[in-house]
């Protein structure tokens, strides 16, 4: 379920500069290629544009993660903030089950 890259506000590159020249460290929670649920955690080394695939940040640990994909740096909202919170309000939609108990 790769999904195509796509361009983030403003705001958020400025965020991800602003954590690299403060040598921020912390958790990122992101979705991975496949649509799931991940985290990693370190410092952000650079931004880094991948043909054909789009902007990514780098981690000292080597991890790279696709900006467009981010939910929260360092606890701050990202990109996939708001796809995050309809996938995570998704089970208040959901139809099925007995409700006259």
């Amino acid at each position: 379920m790769e999904t195509t890259y796509t361009p983030v506000q403003y705001v958020y590159k400025e965020m991800i500069d602003e954590e690299i020249a403060k040598q921020s460290t912390g958790k990122i929670f992101f979705f991975d290629q496949k649509g799931a649920l991940e985290e990693a955690e370190g410092k952000i080394e650079k931004v880094e544009e991948i043909d054909n695939k789009g902007t990514f940040i780098v981690l000292d640990n080597g991890s790279k993660i696709r900006v467009d994909r981010i939910i929260t740096l360092f606890g701050k909202p990202a990109a996939a903030f708001d796809e995050y919170d309809a996938y995570a309000n998704a089970c208040m939609n959901c139809t099925g089950g007995d409700d006259s108990a």
